[in-house]
């Protein structure tokens, strides 16, 4: 367990590096054309969540977010699959610490100060986008699971985030921890605390809807608990060689 929790602690971190990292490049390059930073913002994002996952994953699973965790308990609970309540609760703590923690990190890589984001995005539009982006991102990550495509999860999720980053008003936090840890930096990626409340609770509600969703699709989908986001287990640590298609087999 301690090291899965640091694992989730550094991938949280530096998916939020990035996110926030790049939205800072992206507006001292581009000063002025808000597409063309997010053209950069997304790109930075699709291709660095792509390398955490495959990082991390063997370890944790590449959760990074604590809808993922808590769909994984109650997807495998009955089969006694995945992750325990305790262990939910130990994943969401760790990827919000992380989440704050790569805020402050990209701050001082670019020289910002760590100040209260004033970017307010709380509208119906973007509650509604919130909902979609998590509910489907739920559904991608279980359905890959259950399929037996776990090793296509880390460019599957990554080009999911992206194309979301475009079709939703949110632009895709689809993610109570980044969520937080994005309220802390006043930048063009930040969002403002007054804000973050509603963006979490469309993120649970989208967790609600992704998991009736994945049950609809693929009734059996528990089994597959233990392979989310990437196949990992404790056997892995005595056979790191093993990859994904292996345990599929």
């Amino acid at each position: 367990m301690p090291r899965r929790l640091l694992a989730e602690f550094l991938g949280t971190g530096l998916l939020v590096a990035v996110v926030v990292g790049s939205g800072i490049a992206a507006q001292q390059l581009s000063p002025g054309d808000v597409g063309l930073q997010l053209l950069e913002n997304s790109t930075a994002t699709v291709l660095g969540l792509t390398v955490l996952i495959l990082l991390f994953g063997p370890v944790s699973g590449a959760h990074f977010n604590p809808v993922v965790s808590a769909a994984d308990w109650f997807l495998g609970r009955r089969s006694k699959h995945g992750l325990s309540l305790p262990e939910v609760g130990a994943y969401t703590v760790a990827q919000v610490v992380g989440g704050v923690a790569g805020a402050v990190l990209a701050n001082s890589m670019f020289a910002v100060g760590t100040e209260l984001s004033t970017t307010d995005r709380a509208t119906p539009g973007h509650f509604l986008a919130e909902v979609v982006a998590t509910t489907f991102l739920v559904a991608l990550i279980f359905a890959l699971a259950r399929s037996g495509r776990g090793v296509l999860a880390a460019p599957a999720v990554g080009a999911y985030i992206g194309a979301a980053y475009w079709f939703t008003s949110s632009t895709s936090f689809a993610n109570p921890a980044v969520t937080i840890g994005r309220v802390f930096s006043d930048t063009f990626a930040g969002i403002a605390p007054a804000s973050a409340p509603a963006f979490v609770a469309a993120q649970v509600v989208g967790l609600g809807v992704g998991v009736a969703v994945t049950l609809g699709l693929y009734p059996d989908v528990s089994a597959s608990a233990d392979d989310v986001v990437i196949p990992h287990a404790e056997e892995h640590s005595e056979h790191p060689a093993r990859t994904a298609s292996d345990r599929s087999r």
